[in-house]
């Protein structure tokens, strides 16, 4: 299960994600985004109480970061150590800005 929480102000979005962003969840995540981010400039995804992430999850990053970087920018905090580990095996360490 994933909740998602958006706070939006002017241009800047932030996405709270609470639970787990597997094959099953990942979907949802990226309808919300797509139905979220137009004239978004500063994306910031918020994994403090994320509990882990798939291959499925993975994805929708990826696919955020290259439409967030044609229209500003993407940041991931609040990165526990079992997710940053992933993102470290993954590569995504390099392609995300990780704060």
């Amino acid at each position: 299960m994933l909740n998602i929480n958006k706070v939006a102000e002017n241009e800047t979005m932030v996405f709270e994600l609470e639970g787990r962003l597997d094959t099953v969840t990942a979907p949802e995540l990226e309808e919300a985004l797509k139905e979220s981010l137009e004239g978004v400039t500063q994306l910031t995804l918020d994994f403090e109480k994320l509990e882990y992430i798939s291959s499925a999850g993975l994805r929708v990053l990826l696919a955020t970061q290259k439409q967030m970087s044609e229209q500003g920018e993407m940041k991931v905090v609040h990165v526990n150590e079992s997710i940053m580990e992933i993102l470290e095996v993954t590569g995504f360490t390099e392609i995300l800005t990780i704060e």
